[in-house]
């Protein structure tokens, strides 16, 4: 049978366990911090500018140890986040090096091969940090375990909010199907599976669970959060929203609002239908398009206002499940004994 480190590696962790994802330009220091405080595992989002970074990295040592500066032999109990198409190697690697996170979530390569340098560098030189390989197909993740050999696959479904592969499944079929053919191949050893995409609430985390996941991720979940870093329009339109499924779609043409695509040609995102995509599907120009979307970034309201939303809100299918805002802590707790809920009922109705 697998050996599943999930408990071992993150101690202080609760079950069922709970990630926040790292969502670049939303998962700051405060978000991480509070979902580690709430026996969560946090992660601060990656982004391209290695001088944010570094201070996102320092205000969360400060915030978990009270000092910025991180103590030598320390591992910081705080997951990173890496988009390997739009960051150096080199320059994540240092801050790797310096901050010690306690995982590093890897994302998005323009090759393959890239995830493989990127974990052989990383072990190098912080052994302690664990690595986690985002991904969404059966073939991808069986890849993946047997050329980087991560310690945790995250599963992403085809549900999720923000970027991911255009072809996808949801997690219904995606973990089982990836669970038989890891097993099969012998590879699950040492391989935790955590679920990504769709889930919101406690009964999501339930279902994630009894199809084989050992822990969970929520993205749109936490845009709710009193402290992620959203425009309050933004979140507003989270809140508001129900109906997911019809009212986000994934879509290439979020990633050519501001400009051309930079992400790799197989990802797209989900986000809500706008009326930049309606404009889309009406054949009005990208030129046009971006004309549009350019004038309603100079508002204040930056193009998020339900009368002219135009730039790119990403959300996964659960968003109608997002209903109020609250402190991350209170999410975690809330959503953690839910699923425990929802766990005894089930078992309940088979006795």
């Amino acid at each position: 049978m697998p050996t599943r480190h999930l408990s071992k590696d993150y101690p202080w962790v609760s079950s069922p366990p709970i990630i926040s994802a790292p969502m670049s330009g939303f998962a700051g220091p405060a978000l991480a911090h509070a979902v580690y405080k709430a026996d969560g595992l946090g992660f601060l989002g990656g982004v391209p500018d290695m001088a944010a970074l570094r201070t996102a990295l320092e205000d969360v040592t400060g915030l978990v140890t009270g000092t910025r500066t991180p103590a030598s032999g320390h591992t910081l109990p705080i997951g990173l986040g890496a988009l390997l198409f739009a960051q150096k190697l080199e320059e994540v690697v240092a801050l790797i090096a310096e901050f010690r996170p306690v995982a590093v979530w890897l994302f998005a390569a323009h090759e393959s091969p890239d995830f493989a340098l990127w974990t052989a560098e990383i072990r190098k030189v912080s052994a302690n940090t664990k690595i986690w390989v985002q991904i969404g197909s059966v073939r991808g993740a069986v890849h993946l375990a047997q050329s980087c050999k991560p310690d945790v696959l995250v599963l992403q479904g085809a549900d999720a909010g923000g970027h991911g592969g255009e072809k996808g499944a949801g997690i219904i079929s995606l973990i089982p199907e990836t669970l038989h053919a890891l097993q099969r191949l012998e590879l699950l050893d040492n391989i935790s599976i955590v679920a990504a995409g769709g889930i919101a609430d406690g009964s999501g985390v339930a279902a994630a669970l009894t199809l084989g996941a050992d822990g969970i991720v929520m993205g749109t979940r936490f845009l709710a959060a009193e402290e992620t870093s959203v425009h309050p329009l933004y979140r507003a339109a989270i809140l508001e929203t129900e109906d997911g499924g019809q009212t986000t779609v994934r879509a290439k043409l979020f990633d050519e609002l501001a400009g051309p695509n930079i992400w790799p040609k197989d990802f797209d995102g989900r986000a809500l239908v706008a009326q930049s995509y309606k404009d889309h599907i009406e054949g009005i120009s990208i030129a046009e398009i971006r004309k549009s979307h350019a004038e309603a970034k100079q508002t204040s309201h930056l193009g998020f206002d339900q009368e002219n939303r135009r730039a790119a809100i990403w959300a996964g299918t659960g968003v109608g499940l997002v209903r109020e805002r609250a402190p991350a802590a209170e999410i975690v707790t809330e959503i953690r004994e839910a699923a425990k809920v929802t766990l005894r009922k089930a078992l309940t109705n088979l006795e």
